[in-house]
């Protein structure tokens, strides 16, 4: 499972103004992060959820304009978030998804290089690098 299997650059938003985490999720978000926050740290937030009518697991990225609180496990608010979406039925590819998404975001030299643009394109290019220090 890579990223660029997740996320098109469409899927990229560079400079996103949100105020609340209300605001970026809805839904089956909601109803995820009641279970517990995917703030998972370090400014980065992983909202993820199961959609039925969904086909095929959907990442979306977005670099906060101004970081936003979270709820996340570290109480930093969170400027850096990848929402994953997936199938009803993806079952072990939503987790396979999920912890793709996680390890690179764990890196901080990844993190570094995503708050030190506004590019969308550029942004892109950096989740989907497959580099030595990413490859899983």
């Amino acid at each position: 499972m890579e990223i660029a299997d997740l996320i098109t650059p469409s899927r990229v938003v560079a400079q996103l103004r949100a105020t609340n985490k209300k605001r970026m999720i809805y839904d089956v978000l909601i109803e995820r992060e009641r279970l517990g926050s995917t703030g998972i740290g370090m400014g980065i937030g992983i909202p993820h959820g199961r959609l039925s009518d969904l086909d095929t697991l959907c990442g979306i990225f977005a670099r906060l304009d101004r970081p936003v609180p979270f709820d996340a496990i570290d109480d930093q608010p969170v400027d850096l978030i990848f929402l994953l979406l997936a199938p009803e039925g993806a079952g072990a590819d939503h987790l396979k998804a999920l912890a793709r998404v996680s390890r690179l975001l764990r890196d901080r030299t990844v993190c570094e290089k995503l708050r030190g643009t506004d590019n969308a394109d550029a942004l892109y290019a950096l989740l989907i690098d497959r580099t030595p220090s990413q490859a899983t």
